[in-house]
This record gives structure tokens, sequence and C-alpha cells, in this order.
């Protein structure tokens, strides 16, 4: 059997969706979480058959679409499946500015999304999935910035950093069943994302690295978010995916 299961949260733009449309091209069952569904991918899906889901949901409420998805799960036959995965994508950068400036609303909003709604749709997943016998895996998209400091990113660089630290505690939770998850935090790379316009428009007197990101755009130094689709799948297939539960697709 090579049909599988995919969970893919942040899928309707950036590498979320390129993400997404490579997935559907190889005729796997896709559940797609984000704020909005994609009209795109809904035509790809039906145009060519495919196993499509889609969920409109805030993942900053956490609570709300774990009990979403562990309802799911529950209806599903994993005999129709040969593994089953969840990638944990979305994320939310607050406004570039000093912590000092940040307001706590848009702080909660980035760590509910990008460490909260993680950690709750992981344990949901793996909770619910647990007497599946077929292969499970967890991949986590994490960041070069949850590893290096960066002024005016305190928000997203602590999101980032806790998801690769509750990856390395899990590894270790899994690692003590027989049928354990395979789990790791990958960071893909630097991407042409919203993100990425996000910090090359952000005020210079409150960002002191945002002509680091105008020179990424203007070398061409930015993967397209395709390229970082196929970067991130090619190491998800990989023999020893989860051997190193926080990793980089740059080596």
């Amino acid at each position: 059997m090579t049909h599988h299961l995919y969970i893919l949260t942040g899928a309707s733009r950036g590498m979320g969706l390129g993400l997404a449309r490579q997935l559907l091209a190889t005729g796997n069952t896709l559940l797609c979480i984000s704020r909005n569904a994609s009209p795109e991918l809904a035509n790809r899906a039906q145009k060519s058959g495919q196993d499509l889901v889609q969920w409109a949901h805030d993942l900053a409420d956490a609570e709300g679409v774990s009990v979403r998805l562990r309802d799911w799960l529950q209806s599903q036959d994993p005999a129709r499946f040969a593994s089953a995965t969840l990638i944990n994508n979305a994320g939310v950068i607050p406004p570039v500015v000093p912590l000092r400036q940040s307001q706590p609303a848009d702080l909660a909003q980035a760590l509910r999304v990008g460490l909260e709604a993680p950690m709750a749709l992981s344990a949901v997943f793996l909770g619910t999935t647990q007497a599946w016998t077929l292969p499970r895996k967890v991949l986590n998209i994490s960041s070069g910035l949850g590893r290096h400091p960066m002024a005016s990113q305190a928000g997203y660089c602590a999101a980032k950093a806790g998801m690769d630290h509750f990856t390395r505690c899990l590894a270790l939770d899994e690692a003590l069943h027989a049928n354990g998850a395979k789990v790791c935090s990958l960071a893909p790379g630097v991407i042409d994302t919203d993100m990425q316009v996000q910090l090359r428009g952000a005020a210079s007197e409150a960002f002191p690295d945002q002509s680091k990101f105008e020179q990424l755009k203007a070398n061409g130094q930015l993967s397209s978010p395709e390229q970082a689709a196929e970067q991130v799948l090619r190491y998800l297939a990989r023999a020893d995916f989860g051997q190193v539960p926080v990793a980089d697709v740059r080596g």
C-alpha cells in the first residue's frame, strides 16, 4: 500500500501551499488546517480526484482544533494508510519591534500559533493513533531563528526555540515505545515568503538586521516556496528521519 495520510497546518500560502501541492500530486489523503481554505487546492483535488479535506480554523484556538482533530482521527480506518504524518508548519511573526514595544496580544498570538498549537496537535495526533501499527511521523517546521537570537524577534525566536526543545523531549518519549513515532524539528532554509517581505519592510531603527534581509533578496539567496517544500519532503522521506530530533535541510 502506498496511500499515506498527511495532516498539514498553514497550507494556504507560502511553503505550506507548496507542501500541499506536492503532497496532493502524489495521491495521498491530505487534511489541511489553515485560517482560510485554499480554492486552488480545492480545484486541484477536484480535477485530479485526490482525497483532500480543508478546515478553516484559527490555530490560536489550539484546544478547539485539537479536539476536532481527535474526533476526525477516531473516525478514520488506519488500514487505509501506509503511514500517518503530522506536519506543523503554521507560524506567525509578530510586529518587528523590540520586546519593550510589543503588544501582549501580538506575542500571545505568535506563541499560540507557533508553539501551543504544534504541541497540542502533536499530543492529540500521537495519542489518538497510538494503537495504529503503521509508521507515524511528526515534522515540526522550525527556523534558524529558533537557534540564533535576533533583535526585535523575541516572540518568533521564542516560539521556534520552544518548538525545537519540545521536539527533543517528544523524541525521548517516543523512543520508549516499540512503535514510537519518528519526530524532527526541521529548519527549512531562507524562503521568499510573506515573512521575508515583513522583515525587509521593517523600520531599520527598530530592526538592526533589516539590511541583511534586503541583501538576501537582492543577491538571490532565497529559496522559492516550491523549492523549499521539495527539500522538506525529501528530508521527510529519508530513511534516517527522526534520528536527529533538531535538524536543518542545509545539513
